[in-house]
């Protein structure tokens, strides 16, 4: 995969195996004698697809990396990581996702992510709310919303059909034709922005040993699920960017589910003209919007912590009080 100037590749042990991420650790991020210890967190994760790797956000990730750690994995499956041969579920992913915070992070994290990795990001933000502290995400659906069932899509019963499965994802999936025609027909809103670069970085993915099991996992629905029955639960603040022509969900569906919860989802932003991954297609705009609910989303925390405080006294005043009274009276 292609890693943009600065970047290092790094490593961690998962309960499924190796996973590899990328962050800054050289110039012109990195000088002798200065570390990226003492810098906020920022979590880039991306979406999933044949050939999806961190490469999705590479054009977004080094614009963070003189305010933030930035740390952009290859999730287990994809890219660099491990590809254990198993059949891939949503547990598994919200897992890795825990694991990865736990591993290379100290203390709650703003954590950014894509489309079906964004919503598998809000189930482990319900499960482990302690280690999120905000989320930006990009067309997040579990590809099955409001009842809606992918596993009845024709692609993904033919591709639920044993050996043939195998053979399709070599023949029709892991080379460059397919991935050029995916990129612009499926997630691209403007294939003039699909340059070279792309397909050769989601091609190098595809063509790891072992890719199909994950890639495979994803086409047959078997990752999909019902986010709706979901979002209710989340408590951590998010904002959320959809793609005004995105070919799998529209931004109808995305709307729905942010209406679920307003209480978490403080704000949702739909873009002209994009497809499923703004981040690729507009990174500049990209960018600017998450910088944009980075501040929005930490004045919101203040905002929160400030009212609290006087409600926290209030509250101690009242104890102090009662215990006054209780003590005079007994005495």
């Amino acid at each position: 995969m292609i890693e943009p100037i600065g970047i290092e590749q790094h490593s961690i042990v998962t309960s499924l195996g190796k996973m590899v991420y990328y962050t800054q650790g050289k110039k012109p991020w990195v000088e002798e004698q200065t570390s990226t210890e003492n810098l906020p967190n920022l979590v880039f994760l991306h979406g999933f697809g044949g050939g999806s790797s961190a490469y999705e956000w590479s054009k977004v990730y080094p614009a963070f990396a003189s305010e933030y750690k930035v740390l952009a994995p290859d999730l287990i499956g994809w890219g660099r990581s491990a590809h254990p041969e198993r059949n891939y579920e949503p547990k598994d992913y919200i897992t890795i996702i825990r694991e990865f915070l736990e591993q290379t992070c100290d203390g709650p994290t703003i954590v950014i992510a894509s489309s079906l990795t964004a919503a598998l990001t809000i189930r482990s933000a319900i499960e482990s709310p302690e280690l999120f502290k905000s989320l930006i995400l990009t067309t997040p659906s579990g590809l099955s919303d409001f009842g809606e069932d992918y596993k009845a899509s024709f692609f993904a019963k033919l591709i639920s059909t044993p050996i043939l499965d195998k053979f399709l994802y070599q023949t029709a999936i892991a080379n460059a034709g397919f991935i050029q025609q995916f990129l612009q027909n499926r997630q691209f809103a403007n294939g003039n922005l699909i340059y070279p670069e792309i397909v050769e970085a989601y091609l190098e993915s595809a063509s790891q040993p072992n890719a199909e099991y994950a890639a495979l996992s994803f086409v047959r629905g078997d990752l999909c699920f019902d986010l709706s029955k979901y979002i209710t639960q989340l408590t951590t603040p998010t904002a959320i960017i959809w793609g005004e022509k995105t070919q799998f969900t529209s931004p109808a569906i995305g709307k729905r589910l942010a209406t679920l919860n307003p209480q978490a989802i403080k704000i949702f932003e739909e873009i002209e003209n994009v497809g499923l991954t703004p981040q690729l297609e507009l990174p500049g705009v990209t960018i600017g919007l998450i910088r944009k609910f980075l501040k929005q989303l930490c004045n919101l925390e203040e905002n929160l912590e400030a009212n609290a405080e006087p409600i926290l006294e209030a509250i101690i005043e009242e104890d102090i009080s009662e215990n006054t009274t209780e003590n005079g009276e007994e005495n």
